[in-house]
């Protein structure tokens, strides 16, 4: 065992499904000062497997060696895959261990059928910054999990970015907002950037300034503390070249567009929850 920053011990944690964000989990709790022998990871594919080992200096093993003796089992797995690994896993759990999902659209209820009566369960809805430590992350806890079960996914997650405790209510709303956001922003950069192009800039120049605009805007906005409406409107002088881009923005019902599109993934969300628990119900 290793200990904390605070002084506190922890046990060994299994990462199920070292993709690209179990990776980032992973890494993030490495660069925190976590013992790579406190890690132990699985993977399908034998060359991901050297990867990683060669990388991390961890232990890579089958799901079942994994979990066995494991206080913390955080599932990295696509939604269709949860009921097959929990059904391997079950027999194997700590009756104690948290099992914690980054599964999009299984929810708790659905992980609690697949797993021993009264085994802790924390979801989670995590996304891609992570990668590189400004990920955003909402946790919500299972009908068996306890305030320390979500104090220690915070100390994990908080590894890689930002974490918040909610409602598992507020989920699907949450996968529509910072789960699925970055895929927007991304595309508000790619149409800035061609928007560039088209107007005569060179790629590398237009990519430069859209970039380091969406990175120094966020940064204003969250150290700033003002709202987006005040800041936009000192960006916005009357009759200026702000104002008749917006105006064209407002015409085009980008705003509607963008609510339109929340509400969409939102819906997805949560249709995959309730395939999951169809699934879950006719194993």
């Amino acid at each position: 065992m290793t200990e904390t920053a605070e002084g506190r011990q922890r046990s060994r944690l299994a990462l199920l499904g070292a993709g690209v964000m179990g990776e980032t989990v992973l890494s993030g709790l490495v660069r925190a000062g976590w013992d790579p022998t406190d890690l132990v990871a699985t993977d399908r594919r034998p060359e991901r497997v050297a990867e990683l080992e060669a990388a991390y200096g961890i232990t890579m093993t089958t799901n079942v060696d994994a979990v066995a003796g494991a206080s913390t089992v955080v599932l990295v797995v696509k939604p269709q895959d949860m009921r097959g690994l929990l059904s391997e896993i079950a027999p194997t759990l700590d009756a104690e261990a948290l099992v914690v999902s980054l599964a999009a659209g299984v929810d708790t209820a659905t992980l609690e059928a697949g797993l021993p009566a009264g085994q802790p369960v924390v979801r989670v809805m995590a996304n891609t910054p992570a990668q590189v430590d400004e990920g955003m992350a909402a946790v919500a806890a299972g009908s068996s999990a306890t305030p320390d079960h979500l104090e220690r996914v915070r100390d994990i997650l908080s590894a890689t970015g930002r974490v918040e405790v909610v409602p598992e209510g507020y989920l699907d709303a949450v996968t529509a907002i910072s789960g699925s956001g970055p895929a927007y922003l991304f595309f508000v950069v790619e149409a800035m950037i061609e928007a560039g192009v088209h107007l005569g800039l060179p790629r590398d120049l237009s990519t430069e300034l859209v970039v380091q605009t969406m990175l120094g805007s966020a940064k204003l906005l969250r150290e700033s503390g003002e709202h987006p409406t005040v800041l936009r409107e000192r960006v916005t002088s009357p009759g200026g070249t702000t104002a008749a881009a917006l105006r064209e923005l407002e015409d085009h019902k980008v705003r509607a567009a963008f609510l339109s599109a929340m509400e969409a993934a939102r819906d997805r969300s949560q249709a995959l929850a309730a395939a999951a628990r169809d699934q879950q119900a006719h194993r």
